[in-house]
Parts: structure tokens; C-alpha cells; sequence
């Protein structure tokens, strides 16, 4: 669905919460678009699992407010809200079967016994869990479980799915294959999901957008391509993947152009229509760099937009990549430059003397800490 055709089916409008003297959210203001996969991106105790709740209507903000679907939702309690919730401990009732769960809901909605059947199927069927129904629920492993929850959640037919961590339980290999199938299920339904996550790879890996909160606020709130390449302050950018800091200062600003001096990199010169309009020009101390916009050349023939020396200081190897810290001088911290093994190339050692080539268009300036 093309973003123009998308509408807002949540909006969030100066919402706050006290629990008691500690202000768990700071005037929150988001809306979250109809058929979108929306996370909410944070360290602990940032607020995440409190806006989700509120939304879900478990919580009561202390002010502002939360409209679903254009209604207002104050007063309005959880289980007449059009959402429904997957638990971080998916909470599947130990003496009941798998169509037992999932039906649940309708079962205390009063619905008729044949329309449940009917229901219930067609939930397994979503989350591949066909012929499953009579299944135990001790039988059943954790990717199963998970997919029992959301069954649970799905039957109900809600316009929003809520997700508190619900793949914190699983091992790496079973976690890393449900995020490609949560991602591919919501696209499929065109159901609005919001995921509450500590992950920053899993936010990216199935968001259309994030939140990503610090302290009971939203720092940025953008697709995963924009956090990740444009995050708008040294914190986000510390907290989305690895990033590199060198010290800068702005010298010149003619027109459209910033003239820069980097010490470990030199005098450049970028343009300003790539930056933040919101960005101070008269703050400007640092700029940060991804590690795999850095590159070693391993060939003297490489050419590169820029290039500067560099010492390896040390390497881990990761088997498709290798990480290198790499001190550069006018740089006091080594920097990270990630490099793939392909087929051929060997791994340079600690001490070694590297050429470095990179590009200014992968530059990012901050003016602020």
C-alpha cells in the first residue's frame, strides 16, 4: 500500500503518565498508519511497554490522548478496544488445547460454537498452524507457541495487533526465522501491528517505521533507511547499529556547500542540501561515519572518492565479516571499518599500515552530544 493511500488509524496526542512522582512518558505525540508495522525502539525503561499498554488500554494516561480508528478511547476499556495483545510470555493456558486458546476470546464473547470453529481455522491457517487444534499445549515448542498467541490475538479480527516482545523467549535461529514470518503474515493481512522491542536489528529488519525513545520521550521517529543512515543525534545514532565519531569543525559555509576539517580525515568539502534542515551549523563538533562506509583497500589499484592512512589496531573475525579497529592519525579512538570475506581476500593483521577510502556522502554531522 503506497504511503499516499495509507490513512492514521492511531493518533497519539500529548500523552503523558505518572506512576506516582516518576514521569514514565513526556508528552508523546505520534500517529501510526492503517496497514503499517510500527515499533517502538528503546532501552529499558524507556517507556515502550508503558505507550503500548496505554494503547491497549491496561494503562490510563495521566494526560493527553489516544484515538484509534478516529474514536476517542478515553473511558473506553481493553476489551472493547479494536486491538488485541501478544504477551512477551504469550500467556497460552496450560490446560487447554491449541483450538482451545485460540477460540478464547470468542468463547467469552458468547459466540456460537459452529462460527468458532470457523474462526479458530481460519486463525491456524494464518499462522501455518493447520491440523494443529487438538495439540496439547505442553506439546507444543516455542516458535508453536508464539504462533498460538498471535492466532489468539488474530481470531478476534481487531485492526491492531499490540506485540510486547514477543520473541525475547526464542533461540537466535528460531527468533531470526519468526521475524521474516511476522513481517511476511502483516503484510499479507494489511492489519496495523505495533511491536515493542529492545532490538535494534529486529526494529529493522520488520518495521515499516520507529520510535526509537529515550526517557519517556520520542527521539526520532522515521523508516529504518532514515534512522540508519540520517539519525538525528549522537544518542539514536549510538543506539541504531555501530557509528563512528571524529571530531569536525565547520570553517566555511558558501551557498550550498560546508567546508569542513576532520583531523583524522582532513579538509572536505559536502553539500548541504544532504543535511537536516533542523540542524545548528554554529554546533557542529563531530560528524559519524558507518563502519562498512569505511573501506580497506586490499588492492593498490582500488580508487576511492577519498582516502587516508591508517594502522590496524585489531581484527574480529565474524566469518562473513571482519570488524578492524583502526587508529587514524588525529583521532585519539581507532575507528570500525566492517570488511566481508570474499573469496580470496586475507584477513590484515594488527600493526599493519592500510589505506582507508571513503566518500563524504556518507558523513553524518551532529550538533549536539
Amino acid at each position: 500500500m503506497g504511503e499516499e493511500m495509507q490513512k492514521d488509524i492511531i493518533a497519539l496526542t500529548d500523552l503523558s503518565k505518572f506512576f506516582g512522582s516518576y514521569h514514565a512518558l513526556r508528552g508523546i505525540n505520534a500517529t501510526i498508519r492503517e496497514g503499517e508495522f510500527f515499533s517502538l525502539l528503546g532501552p529499558s525503561g524507556c517507556g515502550k511497554t508503558t505507550l503500548l499498554r496505554m494503547i491497549a488500554g491496561f494503562e490510563t494516561p495521566t494526560s493527553g490522548g489516544i484515538a484509534i480508528d478516529g474514536k476517542p478511547m478515553e473511558g473506553i476499556s481493553a476489551n472493547q478496544r479494536p486491538t488485541n495483545m501478544v504477551f512477551q510470555s504469550y500467556a497460552i493456558f496450560p490446560h487447554l488445547n491449541v483450538a482451545e486458546n485460540v477460540g478464547y476470546g470468542l468463547v467469552t464473547r458468547k459466540v456460537p460454537k459452529a462460527e468458532i470453529a470457523t474462526e479458530v481455522s481460519r486463525a491456524l491457517a494464518m499462522v501455518d498452524l493447520a491440523g494443529y487444534a487438538d495439540r496439547a499445549a505442553h506439546e507444543l515448542s516455542g516458535g508453536q507457541r508464539q504462533r498460538v498467541a498471535l492466532a489468539r490475538a488474530l481470531v478476534m479480527r481487531p485492526k491492531v495487533v499490540l506485540l510486547d516482545e514477543p520473541l525475547s523467549a526464542l533461540d537466535k535461529k528460531l527468533r531470526d526465522q519468526m521475524q521474516v514470518e511476522l513481517r511476511e503474515l502483516q503484510q499479507s493481512l494489511g492489519i496495523t501491528f505495533i511491536l515493542v522491542t529492545h532490538d535494534q536489528e529486529e526494529a529493522l529488519i520488520m518495521s515499516d517505521r520507529i520510535a526509537v525513545m529515550f526517557e519517556g520521550e520520542i527521539a526520532q521517529l522515521a523508516s529504518p533507511e532514515d534512522l540508519y543512515r540520517r539519525p538525528a543525534s549522537k544518542r539514536v545514532a549510538s543506539f541504531i547499529g555501530v557509528m563512528n565519531f571524529l571530531e569536525a569543525r565547520i570553517k566555511a559555509v558558501k551557498g550550498d556547500i560546508i567546508r569542513l576539517n576532520i583531523p583524522a580525515l582532513g579538509d572536505i568539502e559536502i553539500s548541504r542540501s544532504g543535511l537536516a534542515p533542523e540542524l545548528d551549523l554554529d554546533r557542529v563538533r563531530s560528524v559519524g561515519v558507518r563502519p562498512e562506509m569505511l573501506t580497506i583497500a586490499f588492492d593498490d589499484a582500488e580508487t576511492f572518492e577519498q582516502t587516508v592512512e591508517g594502522e590496524i589496531a585489531g581484527t574480529s573475525y565474524y566469518g562473513d565479516m571482519t570488524y578492524y579497529s583502526v587508529q587514524l592519525q588525529g583521532q585519539a579512538d581507532p575507528v570500525t571499518i566492517s570488511m566481508r570475506n570474499t573469496a580470496g581476500r586475507s584477513i590484515a593483521k594488527p600493526g599493519s599500515k592500510v589505506r582507508i577510502g571513503w566518500g563524504a556522502e556518507s558523513l553524518v554531522l551532529f550538533d549536539s552530544d
